[in-house]
């Protein structure tokens, strides 16, 4: 039976991070080494933040290789990118040394913590625990953080405090936030994603469930999104402290007289029927305001008064990679976002259709085969909007085209796109037909920000 990683959290004891690099795995390092525990670690490739944890004193080998692992290490953890075949996990097993996912070193440590807010959905997880943590850093909490993007209040995607808090995202895919200790668990929204793993929305609702189920009955809070039916399904009739968020004065925190300026936007934030706060919003879109309607009740949750929310709220600016200005090109604004799943694509465009551009100008890259091809028809939906989209090849991740299928075929469905197979040849067309009063959007999980950035001369 496998041993508790709790053993394991003693200080002189030596630990080995494959993946050590990672958005995750290194502030992993730095809390473990915080505790006194000996860290070293290896990474596929030099990085600022393999650079930063050697500056810290953690020894990083780039590279796998099996002498990597000690006889002398008492652990190993992993992220899920690396499989059992990798020589690193090989070695450890042969010396009998435990190997540990990386969410269950993050469970476990979250028990140490008073407040654990765990933020989870299928979009916009990032922004959501963006915003909480500004919430957060204005109520003076000095939070420990793990966020899936760059945030630029904390210069990067993570934060190491000493304070009782700790807040992170927590993904559903391979049931990964199975592993974590919430007290408080959030739910954005579910849908459809994630179809390699989970075999439809049934299957991945009981996922969230089980996320939900986590909660300890005593103490903590379920937050979940009223407006959505599919996280209200999911926690029917669950026997935890639930409150819920919307667009209604029906939910527990709801939002009353929306106006909206340009990318800004306000809204008088209300807490079972009282007014608890004007909310001031530095980045569009009504998805925006239900985001900024999670935070606030998980602020609730753990007992944050209603002025660091606003000033919290008031300076948050957007993360990397979510609607990110780039800047100018031959007059048009050029902007990259993360949206990779049809549902985000519709609040991007929700977003910025009122904001009055002459022409939207997309260019989109689809994320794995699998979603591409589970998701054909929402996609084309979607991205018939723009008044005009390039399509790049699908960035593979972590598959390898099976389906048979291509961005060449998602072209064919949508009237004003184009396919486009090398990023060159898109970002010459951007080049042509740029023009003054435009917004270019590099769109897409990958590698598609790039051309955004060689095109305003970033790269």
């Amino acid at each position: 039976m496998m041993t508790s990683f709790s053993e394991y959290l003693k200080p002189g004891n030596k630990g080995h991070l494959i993946g050590i690099g990672g958005v995750s795995m290194s502030p992993l390092a730095e809390v473990l080494s915080g505790m006194g525990l000996v860290i070293k670690g290896s990474d596929m490739r030099d990085s600022e933040k393999v650079e930063s944890l050697r500056r810290k004193g953690i020894e990083v080998n780039i590279g796998h290789r099996a002498e990597n692992i000690d006889s002398d290490t008492d652990f190993v953890v992993r992220t899920a990118a690396v499989h059992d075949e990798n020589v690193e996990i090989m070695a450890a097993r042969s010396m009998g040394i435990p190997v540990f996912e990386r969410t269950q070193a993050w469970g476990t440590l979250m028990r140490d913590y008073k407040n654990a807010i765990c933020i989870a959905g299928t979009h916009g997880k990032t922004t959501t625990t963006s915003m909480s943590t500004h919430i957060l850093m204005a109520a003076d909490r000095d939070p420990t953080v793990m966020i899936g993007g760059t945030l630029p209040l904390l210069k990067a995607g993570h934060r190491v405090g000493h304070g009782d808090t700790i807040i992170l995202e927590a993904c559903e895919y391979y049931n990964s936030f199975l592993s974590f200790s919430p007290t408080v668990a959030v739910i954005l929204n579910i849908e459809e994603d994630h179809l390699d793993f989970f075999s439809g929305i049934d299957e991945i609702k009981a996922s969230f469930r089980k996320f939900a189920e986590l909660v300890p009955k005593d103490r903590g809070c379920v937050v979940a999104n009223m407006d959505d039916r599919n996280t209200m399904d999911a926690i029917a009739g669950i026997d935890r402290r639930v409150m819920t968020f919307g667009l209604t004065d029906k939910a527990d925190v709801y939002a009353g007289n929306i106006v909206f300026h340009g990318d800004q936007s306000e809204f008088d934030a209300y807490y079972r029927g009282e007014f608890f706060q004007h909310i001031v919003l530095q980045v569009p879109g009504i998805h925006n305001v239900k985001n900024a309607l999670a935070a606030t009740a998980a602020a609730i949750c753990v007992g944050i008064s209603p002025n660091p929310v606003k000033y919290g709220l008031a300076g948050f600016n957007g993360a990397g990679r979510r609607f990110e200005f780039k800047g100018k090109f031959n007059g048009a604004d050029v902007y990259d976002d993360y949206a990779h799943h049809p549902g985000e694509l519709k609040a991007l465009f929700d977003a910025i259709e009122p904001l009055g551009y002459k022409r939207i100008i997309t260019v989109f890259q689809p994320h794995t085969y699998s979603r591409t091809k589970a998701l054909f028809d929402d996609f084309v939906e979607q991205l018939r909007r723009p008044d005009l989209t390039f399509l790049a090849e699908i960035y593979a991740a972590r598959e390898s085209d099976t389906l048979g299928i291509s961005s060449a075929d998602l072209a064919k469905c949508i009237p004003n796109s184009l396919y486009l197979p090398t990023f060159d040849e898109i970002e010459k067309s951007l080049r042509w037909i740029a023009a003054p009063g435009d917004i270019i959007l590099t769109v897409g999980a990958g590698d598609v920000y790039t051309i955004g950035e060689r095109l305003v001369g970033k790269k």
